[in-house]
């Protein structure tokens, strides 16, 4: 009986969770589907395209969600996500909701100022090859600059901290131009290069460079030196202590300075495509404001906004992999 007992309250947890999984997929797949009904109603101030596929788009995510819902049971851990993400799925399409009758429906919100939803699918739907193509020159750009920056950075990180000689005659330099913002050199960079692209992958490598290299450097200066004194007496040479001692007690420092050189690289690429090249999400920002075609510049930000959350994730991932004894240390 007592045995029983137990049984039953351990599956409790199990079935409250399943309850709350099916709970959150059945109250959002209803909302999903009365904001497609919301889209769907006529447009009773401005006319506007794609609103069907867009009611067809909220109304199968509805769909989904419903369907989830009912097969919640057998989900595992993808129930659980779900469960996780029910507020968030629930909310987005009030959002939706309150988005579409401040611009479609109502025109509380002047044109074109303000993109309704369908404006922003049109985009999506209409321009695709040029917005992919912008996506794919800002991301080029904004990796192959970064790499470089970051691979420079780590190197003369390293090079201060463990050389006093390179200390003394970087330190006053770097002190000196690694404060100054990129931009700053936009006049010399597109004077010296001989391209708009590789002045700009100069500029987003050196927003990279500074963080990278002052945060390895303090980490290689920060090591403890019984380290070095128990690697020393079993023989190691200077490259082991380098490579083997140096440089993996630094990594926690050395990727807090590739996080801020991630986030300053994202600004100089903005205005580096902006002034520059030919092609990249920053040039589609300043065409689409010059046409006065709003709804493609709230879609380029949103591209861009995704692109800056996968890549500063991605370098997360990276971290935690590589410095698995301090996962969860930093958040993101």
């Amino acid at each position: 009986m007592s045995g029983a007992t137990v049984a039953g309250a351990g599956n409790a947890p199990i079935e409250t969770g399943r309850a709350r999984a099916w709970g959150s997929s059945l109250l959002a797949g209803f909302v999903w589907i009365a904001a497609a009904g919301v889209v769907a109603v006529p447009e009773d101030a401005i006319e506007v395209g794609r609103t069907r596929e867009l009611a067809l788009a909220a109304a199968l995510l509805g769909g989904v969600l419903l369907l989830s819902a009912v097969l919640s049971p057998w989900l595992g851990k993808a129930g659980g996500k779900l469960r996780a993400a029910g507020p968030w799925l629930t909310v987005l399409p009030l959002a939706l909701i309150v988005w579409e009758l401040l611009t479609a429906k109502l025109a509380l919100l002047p044109l074109p100022f303000f993109a309704s939803p369908q404006g922003l699918l049109e985009v999506y739907l209409e321009d695709w090859p040029r917005l992919g193509e912008s996506v794919l020159r800002s991301l080029w750009l904004l990796v192959s600059g970064y790499a470089i920056g970051a691979a420079a950075g780590f190197v003369a990180g390293v090079a201060l901290g463990w050389s006093r000689a390179i200390g003394y005659w970087v330190h006053p330099v770097l002190r000196l131009i690694g404060p100054l913002p990129a931009t700053a050199w936009l006049p010399i960079a597109f004077f010296a290069f001989p391209t708009s692209g590789s002045a700009s992958t100069f500029l987003v490598a050196l927003a990279s460079w500074f963080p990278v290299t002052v945060l390895t450097w303090s980490g290689v200066s920060g090591v403890n030196k019984a380290y070095y004194d128990i690697a020393r007496t079993m023989g190691a040479s200077q490259s082991f202590l380098v490579l083997k001692v140096a440089v993996p007690a630094a990594l926690p420092q050395v990727f807090v300075g590739l996080f801020m050189g991630l986030g300053a690289s994202f600004s100089v690429l903005v205005v580096a495509e902006m002034l520059g090249v030919k092609a990249g999400l920053g040039w589609y920002l300043q065409w689409a404001q010059g046409w006065a075609a709003y709804g493609n510049m709230y879609a380029a930000l949103l591209l861009m906004a995704l692109m800056c959350s996968t890549l500063t994730t991605l370098l997360f991932k990276g971290r935690d992999r590589l410095l698995a004894w301090q996962k969860g240390t930093v958040r993101w």
